[in-house]
């Protein structure tokens, strides 16, 4: 057998080193009773796929994934069709845009979402609201669950074993769950909590601040249920995301920055307060069939350079389950969820995700319209600001979403490392700040040796930084004041094999200080918590700091500073 987790191959059912199951990754298949009108989850591998467990009638293939479509998501769908309540003694299921009504296929275009005013369809919503009724999705869901009891089992079983294994190698205390708010951390810690019979794990909820209002009452919810559990808020009170999107520009697919700033680096925090000198194992809801960028993650994940949060190794039950599998546990083991799955989303996340699809954006035009019109308002100033020609196409086809660089926004300039050679000394380097130097500016070469300012030369207010292990000097940083170099710095190299090297690594420092918007990467990165930005400046703790350089190698941060990625133009260097 073999373990497609560690990638080894094993005479065991489960792992010893990951806790996975040898066959846990089996393709599933979706069949339909026509009869019980009902999916029927299958793996590729079952010989009884085509006959129904509760009617013993013969099933046929229906799609690879499904989810529950909840009577509001159907009351809107007839909205659109112009025919409410038309499917109310329907068995209704949805996989991306493509609705099964009683197992039959419906397809929904994209110029659906447009053929009505919001208001039209708000006003459709509250007319028929009252006569929308839950019994029928209420049966069916009851035989639905019937119908798979037996996958239900497996995967629970699964989950356990996986969780208890992974658990059994870090101390009780330094065990966390990632809580989201979303349908796949809402299993994962129920899981979690079940498998390891400890109702008062530590569950981190990272709030964005572009939370939906329904996320924010689910975390209330499920908070009051689970008294004994540990819940943390990580939340980042210090910045504003409209404020940052002016200066930076809006997150697109390829410039998430929102992420590091609102969830990675606040949650960073929380875990640094209550475990400043620990390791810690982190359950999380992640799915390989959620993206193709979550198909390449392992199930467990202690890789420093594929970790978001460098003091966390993290485990994921769940990584194998495909939608319905999520829907069949939530549903089967009557767990209470986020209500933003009812009126149709299909993924709960930030709500103005640039990820979100076109129906996700249709969605929260009608459920959440203030917050919408402000976004959409907010973009076509942006895109006008930047000389888009007709910036209410760019805003609605999705062209923002597509931005990449600092292009027309003046914060591009600071990610601009501006240099001259020192035509005085060899090795040095004279660097334009954008500001005057201060303490904070000393603090960013820790990380490459002990700060020595008494070998420094007064007169010039020079400061050395030495070398850990040999004693002797290697940077010399010294303000430089000159006509034409206000802000100025010379940083001279000694003492080593590759003074390019080493000026590369400067160069990554310099960026930060003249770039930094607090977006909390650097905080994640390090895993002894030694650097922070308090005050609204970066600092790194000396007696934290362990040399490790990984806050100044591309390998683990692109061209020294998360801003690089954001606000980089064609043509400038690096």
């Amino acid at each position: 057998m073999w373990c497609k987790v560690c990638m080894r191959e094993t005479n065991e059912a489960v792992c010893s080193r990951c806790g996975a199951s040898t066959d846990n990754d089996v393709p599933i298949e979706v069949y339909w009773c026509s009869e019980c009108k009902v999916p029927i989850i299958k793996t590729a591998v079952d010989f009884d796929k085509d006959v129904c467990p509760i009617c013993e009638r013969a099933t046929s293939y229906l799609c690879a994934d499904l989810r529950p479509v909840f009577p509001e998501e159907r009351l809107l769908l007839e909205i659109l069709q112009n025919d409410p309540l038309k499917y109310i003694d329907s068995s209704v299921w949805a996989s991306d845009n493509r609705y099964y009504i009683d197992g039959k296929a419906v397809s929904i275009t994209k110029k659906a979402y447009s053929k009505y005013p919001s208001n039209y369809i708000i006003e459709q919503l509250n007319k028929y609201h009252n006569l929308n009724k839950y019994d029928t999705f209420n049966a069916n869901i009851e035989k639905f669950v019937i119908a798979n009891k037996a996958r239900l089992n497996y995967i629970i079983d699964e989950a356990h074993t996986f969780i208890c294994q992974m658990a059994n190698n870090y101390p009780s205390e330094c065990v966390v769950v990632s809580f989201s708010g979303g349908k796949d951390s809402t299993v994962t810690a129920d899981l979690a909590v079940k498998a390891l019979s400890n109702p008062s794990l530590v569950h981190i909820f990272g709030n964005t601040t572009l939370e939906f209002p329904l996320t924010i009452e689910y975390a209330e919810r499920y908070k009051t249920s689970n008294p004994k559990a540990i819940f943390k808020v990580a939340k980042n009170n210090e910045q504003d995301f409209y404020k940052t999107c002016e200066d930076i520009g809006p997150p697109a697919r390829m410039l998430r920055w929102c992420c590091s700033m609102f969830k990675t680096g606040p949650i960073t925090r929380v875990i640094n307060d209550l475990y400043p000198n620990d390791k810690i194992l982190t359950f999380r809801g992640i799915r390989k069939s959620e993206s193709v960028n979550r198909s390449k993650y392992n199930r467990f994940e202690d890789s420093p350079e594929y970790a978001k949060i460098q003091k966390q190794d993290s485990a994921s039950p769940i990584f194998f389950w495909k939608d319905i599998e999520v829907w069949l546990y939530i549903l089967g083991e009557q767990i209470d969820f986020n209500d933003a799955y009812r009126l149709g989303y299909d993924r709960v996340g930030c709500w103005c995700c640039p990820n979100n699809n076109i129906r996700a954006q249709f969605l929260t035009s009608i459920y959440m319209p203030e917050q919408y019109s402000k976004w959409r308002s907010f973009l076509i100033d942006f895109a006008k600001g930047l000389g888009k020609p007709d910036p209410e196409e760019y805003v609605d086809t999705g062209g923002w979403k597509a931005r990449q660089g600092g292009k027309g926004l003046v914060s591009s300039k600071d990610v601009i490392i501006k240099f001259t050679n020192c035509t005085t000394e060899e090795n040095a380097k004279v660097y334009q700040l954008n500001k005057e130097i201060n303490d904070s500016f000393i603090e960013l070469f820790i990380p490459f040796g002990r700060i020595a300012p008494e070998l420094g030369r007064k007169l010039i207010n020079e400061t050395i930084i030495v070398d850990m292990r040999t004693n002797v000097p290697i940077l010399s940083i010294q303000p430089f004041v000159q006509k034409g170099y206000e802000y100025s710095v010379k940083i001279k190299t000694m003492n080593v094999a590759k003074h390019d090297d080493l000026q590369r690594m400067v160069g990554y420092q310099i960026k930060k200080y003249n770039a930094c918007r607090k977006c909390l990467k650097c905080e994640s990165l390090c895993r002894y918590g030694a650097i922070s930005i308090s005050g609204g400046e970066y600092h790194i703790n000396e007696q934290k700091c362990r040399k490790c350089k990984m806050c100044v190698t591309a390998k683990y941060l692109d061209g020294g500073c998360l801003m690089q990625r954001y606000l980089r133009t064609r043509g400038e260097n690096k």
